[in-house]
């Protein structure tokens, strides 16, 4: 599956990078590149996204789009892949780590939070962006945060940052969980559940794909979710893809790809954290 919708975006200079483990099993190329010029020795490079976020990582009928996604093709490009060369996998949160460590993906966008926990089994480059979790409820909902959810009905999606933070702080709220946020959003439409949860871009995305007016976002974020490049333990991309995304920063493309892909959609990033600084690799 590929896709060339952003093709003028971030197919930048050639950078002589490395990229190891790819497709079909073998070793890809990945030497420099950038431009479009397929220097990556036509091998291709999966690249897991969600496909359920709109704004983020959505699948539009085969064709891929969302701000993970632009981050994912700049650092492609700069890693020395075409767009013609990345092959989008579905990544859903609780397979992501079995995704890298069985390398059926090479690297993975995903909104995928930076842990303690999982930097046991799986390498970080980034963050790339920081957002925070939230609750989406019905426009009519009273609900103003997560105190506010003693016994009752709240979704989340199975692996996620999100479930596991109400499992742990809020263990009086009825935690409903789902494999997707689209699962989660259709349960609240019929009125079976009271408030959705994951990270506040996430459901500005999300709301803003509903029927208009159906949804709101509460507002009141309580945790600071960092968005990194999920790699495989003992990577040795983490550098590379690093001084990528400060080039797209630096560039201006990082947030031109925040811009496009918010357009329409009542959200504001956090600017005291955003654009973050990737942290040093291990």
């Amino acid at each position: 599956m590929r896709t060339t919708r952003y093709a003028a975006a971030a197919m930048a200079a050639a950078a002589a990078l490395t990229l190891s483990a790819c497709g079909g099993g073998g070793e890809s190329g990945g030497e420099g590149g950038g431009e479009g010029g397929g220097e990556a020795g036509g091998e291709t490079v999966r690249i897991g996204i969600k496909f359920d976020q709109p704004g983020l990582g959505f699948d539009e009928g085969g064709s891929y789009t969302g701000f993970d996604v632009d981050v994912a093709k700049y650092v492609a490009g700069e890693l020395g892949y075409t767009e013609d060369q990345i092959e989008w996998v579905e990544s859903p949160s609780a397979n992501r780590e079995n995704m890298l460590a069985n390398e059926q993906v090479d690297m993975i966008f995903a909104t995928y939070s930076i842990t303690d926990t999982r930097k046991e089994t799986v390498d970080f480059a980034g963050p790339y962006f920081i957002a925070g979790q939230d609750l989406l409820v019905p426009a009519d909902s009273d609900i103003s945060g997560p105190e506010d959810l003693e016994g009752k009905n709240l979704c989340s999606v199975t692996g996620s940052t999100s479930a596991t933070k109400i499992k742990e702080e809020y263990p009086g709220v009825n935690l409903v969980e789902q494999p997707g946020y689209a699962e989660c959003v259709s349960v609240m439409a019929s009125g079976a559940i009271d408030a959705v949860t994951t990270d506040d871009i996430i459901l500005a995305g999300l709301a803003a794909n509903a029927e208009s007016g159906d949804f709101k976002v509460v507002g009141n974020t309580f945790s600071e979710e960092r968005y990194g490049v999920g790699l495989t333990k003992g990577s040795e991309l983490c550098s590379d893809i690093n001084a990528a995304i400060e080039k797209m920063i630096e560039e201006g493309a990082w947030e031109e790809a925040l811009q496009n892909n918010l357009e329409g959609v009542d959200y504001e990033p956090n600017a005291e954290l955003n654009p973050p600084t990737p942290d040093d690799c291990a």
